[in-house]
């Protein structure tokens, strides 16, 4: 242990022997977070004598888990017993582990957003709520901030004062009933439902912090309320609670996380010892220099001054460029400069962005070059419909209960069980008050449906009940390819001969793959198990840093990360910041943090660049350089003119078909973080000069759709979305 901690810096080694009461280590961008978080368990095993199942480590992405529980175990040993994961697997375990105490099956499933929507799809057809006037996915996002901010459905209804927030609840307690009836739970859920448990038993909260002595949480900036209130439920009692984190790199307030959690902590903790890891192990001192220059301009942050023994570098090159197209091929242009100057490989290179649908023009100049890339984000594999169809026979098999997957695969490959035979299926179960699957084996009951459906029914039903009775008996992997070669997906794939069928046909085969491995390498391997961690899988755990490929994605998802070389494109008014985040202080900030996010993923080298002109939502605008450029320290700026990167071809302005036959259809990543919010009939919302108001008509799409509003005294007036100046209340 003497050996491992001599090798820290002062500061890194204060902040591992710091063992007992509360600690708060702000941790600067390439500081070692990750390394003194593992030495600081591996300390409290090893010269505390802690046993390693009394300590509890917390993070954001399986793979940053798998990280640290690697790195504590290289230095005690393997096989300890240590809880390390993500807030969501640590709290699926300990609900499956509770399950029985609240009326929950041990075996629920885990719905992730799409199996959301469709939920809220179809409880909206059965409430009558209108989908053309209340988007599904906008209802959805709704929840899962009450959620997140711990708001119950009593709670909001109590609060609902405009006809899309009176559609949200009628929608969300038959949505939380639903769930429960399907003995499954939202991702939310995860994080609430086990915040209920401690609150209600006692006595499971008192054995969780008996067993938690000591607990630490990685990215503490990146909390939200529910997150907190966890937290500080299983540390109230010994306190040892060590939280990791640098508030300079809190960028999901969109999402729910609350910056006050870190910022306020000396506040909730008055016994707190602050450690400052303030030592730069990752770039170079202008890179630092840029970056400090930034964020320094924030008034909401603890504050700490980045610094590192490393050489200077070279300057933040800065290009602009006429569009969106002449960007792309100056991105492409430097890979290639750098490639034959510094002897850089494809996987030295990423390309951060604000939003997804700036990769179109980038995968073209990248796909023209000859270049191999990666997407980072967009859609996932276990999003794909083919791999959800298997993953819903899967799902149906460990919990029947689930009628959103069971109403998914039913009549998938066609089996000839349609709406028709469904709607009656259903009114039977509704009338018997079983559940539907259950309804699927009295079929012989149901007198209005005929021979042939009747037939297919129950033969569905009994093969389900099949391989039911199977999970016990057989490993995960031979019952997956089982069932897959007896419903025939493989075959219906082979015998069409088109490019998009083959390459369906190739990712179910990846999925038999994944749930081989997955057999062969988890400790205690089931069917639940696999299904478990398929659901909490993120954009970062399935994508291959060691293919030789220049790696795009957006600078969320980048958080963590690091590369030789990072251009950051985009960077305009409008853009980065996103128009939504310019009449808060807060949100700005927010925005400001993303941007020194990215630039503190470079080692070595960065690209800033800005378009003149940008298609935005299928029309093409002029542009303004980002006020984040004027905010990097000029003395590190390096301005790239046209004759400093020797272009290799000539980019004209597009012509005016390209704005008609290229509308921007990619689709949004981290939605509420981008652009501007999903406006509703009947919202309400404030205006600093005409007061409080209601909208009553929408017209159009994107930034420049017309937006009218009624204000007090029946005054209307009419609004193009990306200038109006008011709040969603």
């Amino acid at each position: 242990m003497e050996k491992i901690l001599s090798s820290l810096n002062i500061k890194q080694r204060e902040a591992v022997s710091a063992s007992d009461g509360p600690v708060l280590i702000l941790a600067g961008a390439g500081s070692g977070k990750t390394r003194v978080l593992t030495t600081r368990i591996a300390y409290l095993i090893r010269e505390k004598k802690i046993k390693p199942w009394n300590i509890l480590a917390m993070t954001f992405t399986n793979k940053a888990a798998a990280e640290m529980k690697a790195r504590v175990e290289d230095m005690v040993g393997s096989g300890t017993g240590l809880w390390v994961g993500t807030f969501h697997s640590t709290f699926a375990k300990i609900l499956r582990t509770e399950a029985l105490s609240f009326g929950f099956n041990p075996g629920f499933g885990i719905y992730d957003v799409d199996d959301q929507i469709r939920l809220i799809k179809t409880i909206m057809g059965d409430l009558h709520v209108p989908p053309d006037q209340f988007a599904p996915k906008s209802i959805a996002a709704v929840i899962s901030k009450n959620k997140n901010s711990l708001i119950v459905p009593q709670q909001y209804q109590q609060t609902a004062g405009n006809p899309f927030e009176e559609a949200v609840a009628q929608v969300y307690p038959e949505y939380q009933h639903r769930l429960r009836i399907n003995q499954v739970f939202d991702f939310d859920d995860l994080i609430t439902v086990p915040i209920r448990l401690f609150h209600e038993y006692p006595a499971v909260l008192e054995k969780y912090r008996t067993r938690f002595s000591y607990v630490l949480v990685d990215e503490y900036q990146d909390t939200n309320r529910a997150q907190y209130e966890l937290v500080h439920l299983l540390a109230y009692t010994h306190r040892n609670l060590c939280v990791v984190g640098d508030d300079d790199q809190s960028i999901y307030g969109w999402r729910g996380a609350d910056i006050r959690n870190i910022l306020d902590f000396e506040k909730d903790f008055p016994d707190t010892r602050t450690f400052r890891l303030e030592q730069n192990y990752r770039s170079t001192r202008n890179i630092l220099k840029a970056a400090a220059s930034v964020v320094e301009k924030n008034v909401g942050r603890k504050g700490k001054t980045l610094w590192c023994d490393g050489p200077e570098g070279e300057k933040i090159g800065l290009i602009e460029a006429y569009d969106d197209r002449e960007e792309a091929a100056r991105v492409v242009e430097r890979i290639q400069s750098e490639i034959i100057r510094h002897k850089r490989a494809f996987k030295d290179f990423a390309v951060l962005y604000r939003t997804n649908a700036q990769s179109r023009a980038l995968e073209d100049a990248l796909r023209r070059a000859g270049m191999s890339y990666v997407i980072v984000g967009g859609l996932r594999f276990y999003e794909r419909k083919e791999v959800k169809d298997v993953l819903a026979y899967l799902r149906v098999i460990t919990n029947p209960n689930d009628t959103v997957s069971l109403k998914r695969i039913i009549n998938f490959p066609v089996r000839g069980i349609g709406d028709v035979t469904l709607g009656r299926i259903e009114r039977h179960a509704l009338l018997n008050g079983e559940r539907l699957f259950d309804a699927l084996g009295d079929a012989d009951a149901i007198s209005e449906m005929t021979e042939k459906p009747r037939k297919s029914v129950l033969a569905f039903y009994r093969m389900i009940q099949k391989y039911q009775d199977l999970v016990d008996k057989i490993t995960p992997n031979e019952l997956a390819h089982t069932l897959v070669d007896e419903i025939g997906i493989l075959n219906l794939y082979k015998h069409d001969a088109t490019f998009e069928d083959a390459g369906r046909l190739e990712n179910i085969r990846e999925l038999l793959n994944a749930i081989r491995e997955y057999a062969e390498t988890a400790e205690d391997p089931s069917l639940a198990g696999f299904l478990e961690q398929v659901a909490l899988v993120t954009d970062i755990d399935t994508w291959n840093d060691q293919s030789n490929a220049v790696t795009l994605m957006t600078l969320h998802t980048a958080k963590g990360l690091e590369f030789p070389v990072v251009y950051i494109p985009g960077l305009e008014e409008g853009l980065f910041p996103v128009m939504r985040s310019m009449d808060s202080t807060e949100s700005v900030e927010e925005e400001r943090r993303l941007f020194y996010v990215g630039l503190t993923r470079a080692k070595e080298k960065i690209y800033l660049l800005w378009a003149n002109n940008r298609y935005h939502y299928g029309e093409y605008s002029y542009r303004m350089p980002s006020r984040f450029i004027k905010e990097v320290d000029p003395s590190v700026l390096d301005i790239l003119t046209p004759e400093k990167y020797e272009p290799k071809e000539t980019v004209r302005p597009p012509s005016r078909s390209r704005v008609l036959t290229e509308p921007d259809v990619h689709p949004d990543y981290e939605s509420l973080s981008q652009d501007i919010p999903e406006l509703q009939k009947g919202m309400q919302v404030l205006h600093s000069s005409f007061g409080k108001g209601e909208i009553i008509r929408i017209e159009g799409r994107g930034p420049n759709r017309k937006i009218s509003v009624r204000f007090s005294g029946g005054r209307v007036k009419k609004f193009i979305a990306q200038y109006a100046k008011f709040e969603i209340c």
